[in-house]
């Protein structure tokens, strides 16, 4: 691997990196406590496991389409992953920070529906690419589904 190649990597781990802070920026805390769950949620301890990997996964995903296609060949790719980016790190400031599971329900369903997009871009341009982001999808597939149950079963702790 190149000089360049691993600036390239770091500068998608980065990213992800950055993404994933929301997450340690707006923390469930006692607000999340109180709020009725499913019985099939998983335990808290296992959401930060989790992304770790999965964001690693999407980090080199990003990284093999940059090193193939470069910025310009793979501009809309590219793109649609720093759109997915931004939809991924804003969920935790809306479900968490602004308490609306309405909106983080909006979100993440453009999250999904950006992942899905990222996978039939990615498609030409590297298998292991887009390979790596099928985990992310299901991932994300049950966390909207979680999301909208929560919302489901505790209608009134939408804030206004």
């Amino acid at each position: 691997m190149s000089w360049s190649d691993a600036l390239g990597l770091l500068g998608f781990v980065a990213a992800c990196v950055a993404v994933a802070s929301s997450g340690a920026i707006f923390r469930p805390g006692d607000w999340y406590e109180r709020l009725r769950k499913p019985w099939w949620r998983p335990p808290n301890w296992l959401f930060a496991p989790a992304w770790t990997v999965l964001y690693l996964m999407i980090a080199v995903s990003g990284w093999l389409v940059w090193r193939k296609a470069g910025f310009a060949g793979a501009a809309l790719p590219l793109a649609l992953y720093g759109v997915q980016l931004g939809l991924n790190a804003a969920w935790s400031g809306l479900f968490f920070g602004l308490r609306r599971m309405d909106l983080a329900l909006v979100d993440v369903a453009l999250l999904w529906l950006s992942i899905l997009g990222l996978i039939v871009l990615f498609r030409p341009i590297d298998d292991m690419a887009t390979l790596l982001l099928v985990p992310y999808l299901a991932w994300v597939s049950f966390a909207a589904f979680l999301n909208w149950t929560m919302l489901r079963l505790n209608p009134d702790a939408v804030a206004a």
